[in-house]
């Protein structure tokens, strides 16, 4: 192995082992972070949020949807102020999350943007999104656009979350909900389910195997070689 991949360390090159991914122990409820991503009064989004914690609830998750409001601009407040630290804690807590922005713009919103800047990749040892399942969609006030989904696709793949092939975008939001903020039954609602759906079942098949998934060549190499130097010191 070693003139094939010269450059590679054959201490911590390990083949991948089909046998870790088997064991599928958990018993408990999947558990479901949702982030969206407006303040205003009447938020298609929030409306939105609404309809797919009541379809993760059915398919038997534990959810929690995080409030926006009082959020400081990323940089602008301490990672101790309450709504950050509430932010971060859901996120550690989850196993998936999904993510829904109304389209402004052509983009996402900077609500959604900010919530997501404060989510850190890394806090210590502990990387709080890396491995996480995530669904994505969009609100968008006119015809159907996917320019908010895909940024966030983008973001998910930064941070290292395991997004899912299936997404959401909703056009003429506005024309969806009824007066009592109840998703309209449409083509688009039936999306909505399938989404959900498909998120719940990859969130069942890799929350177990997450830690395994996740572990990588290149951070083996580099817990080996702090662990030395921390061994050299400690025998100086």
């Amino acid at each position: 192995m070693s003139d094939q991949l010269p450059a590679a360390s054959a201490d911590h090159l390990a083949r991948p082992d089909p046998d870790r991914l088997k064991p599928l122990t958990s018993t408990h409820k999947p558990r479901i972070l949702i982030l969206y991503g407006s303040l205003r009064e009447v938020s298609y989004s929030r409306l939105l949020a609404g309809e797919c914690r009541r379809l993760l609830e059915h398919f038997g998750c534990e959810v929690e949807i995080f409030d926006p409001a009082g959020l400081p601009l990323p940089d602008a407040a301490p990672t101790d102020h309450p709504r950050v630290a509430e932010l971060r804690r859901l996120t550690q807590w989850s196993e998936g999350q999904v993510w829904i922005s109304p389209e402004r713009h052509g983009a996402m919103t900077g609500i959604m943007k900010a919530q997501i800047d404060w989510i850190p990749l890394s806090v210590g040892a502990v990387r709080p999104t890396q491995g996480k399942t995530l669904a994505v969609m969009e609100v968008s006030g006119g015809s159907q656009s996917f320019n908010a989904v895909n940024q966030l696709r983008i973001l998910g793949r930064w941070m290292r979350m395991v997004t899912i092939p299936n997404q959401s975008s909703v056009p003429k939001a506005f024309q969806q909900f009824d007066d009592d903020g109840r998703m309209k039954p449409s083509a688009y609602y039936d999306r909505v389910v399938d989404v959900c759906e498909e998120l719940v079942k990859f969130t069942w098949l890799i929350r177990d195997a997450s830690p395994y998934l996740t572990e990588r060549y290149s951070e083996r190499v580099e817990s080996a070689a702090e662990l030395e130097k921390r061994v050299t010191l400690t025998s100086i």
